[in-house]
């Protein structure tokens, strides 16, 4: 069954100056941190910066401006869900797709019939007996989709020929990047987010709260090259965005797609409620029909909390 999750996080925003004993100093505007609680003192912040910046010969630190704000954490899981464990929740991360509605532009849209409708089937079997079999045409990107190595490179592993254990049951992490600035996802934005070696990188941009309407195919966030060459590095198992397409579509050479598959890494777009998850603490499933031949296809993406 899944479950709709509120996690109440705070964040403490706030500016800070750093005086060196030795001279100099540094300033900092509108940080922001996680905090356990609802408040944290200006000489816990002052310890924070210290150690997380690790600043020597530190003089005096002042601490201004400070706000409490209701926010998820960036940095670390939350512990519970409205006060309950959070063992084998699911959540669903996946958008709902309709027939005739429009999930890539200018492709053609998927359009759901009847192979056997119930009516028909009447005339197959017994009184009261009916069934229903259904047909769909669309192409393989439609809404939330896993594309394989073959999407990019001919001869190279298809849909059918992944690995199980590289789509399902992934330890999973969401980097929390929405409200940000300008549409492009570096390297920068990523390689604060702790470690993603052998996880699935979920990217949270905020982008799917668009889906279905114009501004989600117009200007859609996307990582850069240098961002795909760090999850590479770094050795991420799976990389998935909630925006329309995780390379920017006004770029042909497609560098991020090229970068991720190359490695072997599948790419998952059109992801949904990223905000439903902490940020680390489950599991990423987003298994694909086992279609020979298919390059790209779509799936039911889910997550485990654990």
């Amino acid at each position: 069954m899944t479950e709709k999750i509120t996690i109440e996080d705070k964040r403490v925003q706030f500016d800070f100056e750093v005086d060196f004993s030795n001279g100099g100093g540094i300033q900092g505007q509108g940080f922001r941190l996680d905090i356990d609680g609802d408040d944290i003192s200006d000489a816990e912040l002052a310890d924070y910066i210290v150690k997380d910046l690790r600043l020597l010969m530190v003089g005096e630190i002042r601490i201004l401006n400070k706000t409490i704000l209701s926010e998820r954490h960036k940095r670390k899981a939350a512990a519970a869900v409205d006060g309950t464990s959070q063992t084998s929740t699911l959540v669903d991360l996946s958008h709902r797709v309709e027939s005739g509605m429009e999930t890539y532009p200018n492709m053609p849209r998927p359009q759901v019939t009847d192979h056997l409708s119930y009516e028909a089937s009447k005339e197959r079997y017994a009184p009261g007996v009916t069934f229903n079999i259904g047909r769909v045409d669309m192409v393989a990107t439609s809404g939330t989709a896993i594309d394989s190595p073959a999407h990019r490179y001919e001869n190279h592993p298809d849909i059918a020929e992944m690995p199980l254990e590289s789509v399902a049951d992934l330890e999973g992490i969401v980097i929390r990047l929405a409200g940000m600035s300008g549409r492009a996802v570096t390297r920068q934005a990523l390689a604060a987010s702790g470690s993603v070696r052998g996880k699935a990188v979920l990217i949270e941009t905020g982008m799917s709260t668009q889906w279905g309407s114009p501004p989600y195919f117009a200007e859609h966030p996307y990582l850069t090259k240098d961002a795909a060459e760090f999850l590479v590095t770094e050795g991420a198992a799976l990389v998935a965005i909630d925006s329309l397409n995780i390379d920017d579509t006004s770029d042909p050479n497609r560098p991020v797609h090229s970068i991720l598959l190359a490695a072997g890494v599948p790419i998952v777009e059109n992801l949904t409620n990223l905000n439903q998850l902490p940020t680390e603490g489950f599991r990423f499933t987003a298994a694909p029909m086992k279609l020979k031949g298919m390059t790209s296809f779509p799936i039911r993406a889910w997550a485990r909390l654990t």
